[in-house]
């Protein structure tokens, strides 16, 4: 009874901060998008939008959002497009509550597109495009290459960019590293910053799993879009453990082909089948009997 009962305080807390208003420190709610929102931008929200939002929030301007508690914010709304496009890009990166976040799934060029896409809905918006830095005036072009430290146990990522034809290093840029899986990208470690030779180091845990040769698809990203871009790059390292993993059509894969299939679960399917056929006929031929009694009653 007590278990149930401190069940019951923390879902009603949860509940209640969720329904609290949301604040946004005013760094985070100034903060600009760094390029101009047009129709391309806007479509190619609208497609991110459908995918990650729409499920909660609905159609914008339909008013059809999921009903949770509290009922997610119409983007076509008062409430929602009362924000400033900053406070949107940090509710969109933290979540709260049953909002997901999307930091580690979606870029913040993404987010800002999602943004175009909802101040669509607001005739009387009027964006503000955030000013080139100094950093992003220089830093053009921004590559990096990711490579392992095999004595060091850490993943380096090397940061270079051009400033005319000349290649220098980036220095003091934060970057983010992650491995990617099936349902998102695992951040591997804390944001670090590049030091002045444009190198960052990542420290990599000793248990996480790889393929069957230990190989990890990696993900390194800068975090400062604004300063630098949409800076990223992929690299395959064999830096985790081996590991073998079943197929899906492996024999304990009932949900693989039917070749796979236990023979037990075979015929409990086609059990099932003829059980709910079965049914249907039965209640259509009482149905049919119900009919023909009362028909003779009439004659």
């Amino acid at each position: 009874m007590k278990r149930y009962f401190i069940l019951l305080i923390i879902v009603r807390f949860s509940l209640q901060l969720s329904a609290q208003e949301w604040v946004v420190a005013p760094a985070d709610a100034a903060l600009k998008s760094p390029f101009a929102f047009t129709d391309s931008t806007r479509k190619a929200g609208e497609a991110i939008y459908v995918a990650n939002c729409k499920s909660c929030h609905g159609d914008p301007g339909k008013n059809n959002a999921i009903q949770l508690v509290p009922i997610p914010p119409d983007a076509a709304s008062v409430k929602m497009q009362a924000n400033t496009d900053g406070a949107m890009h940090y509710k969109l990166i933290q979540g709260r509550g049953p909002m997901p976040s999307f930091k580690n799934t979606l870029s913040s060029t993404d987010l800002w597109r999602v943004i175009s896409f909802m101040r669509g809905y607001n005739p009387k918006y009027v964006q503000e495009v955030a000013l080139p830095t100094i950093a992003g005036a220089a830093a053009q072009n921004v590559s990096i290459k990711l490579d392992w430290n095999k004595a060091s146990g850490q993943v380096e990522a090397s940061l270079t960019s051009l400033k005319g034809q000349v290649s220098q290093p980036v220095a003091g840029a934060e970057v983010k590293l992650f491995a990617k899986r099936y349902f998102g990208n695992l951040p591997v470690d804390e944001a670090r910053k590049s030091d002045a030779a444009g190198k960052v180091a990542f420290n990599f845990p000793k248990d996480l799993p790889g393929d069957s040769i230990g190989n990890v698809q990696l993900i390194v990203k800068l975090t400062d879009e604004v300063a630098y871009g949409e800076a990223s790059a992929e690299a395959t390292l064999a830096v985790g453990v081996p590991t073998n993993r079943p197929a899906l059509t492996a024999p304990r894969a009932m949900w693989g082909v039917l070749a796979k299939a236990p023979i037990w679960l075979i015929f409990a399917y086609l059990l099932a089948v003829l059980t709910a056929w079965g049914f249907i006929a039965y209640v259509i031929s009482q149905i049919k009997a119900i009919y023909r009694a009362g028909s003779k009653e009439q004659l």
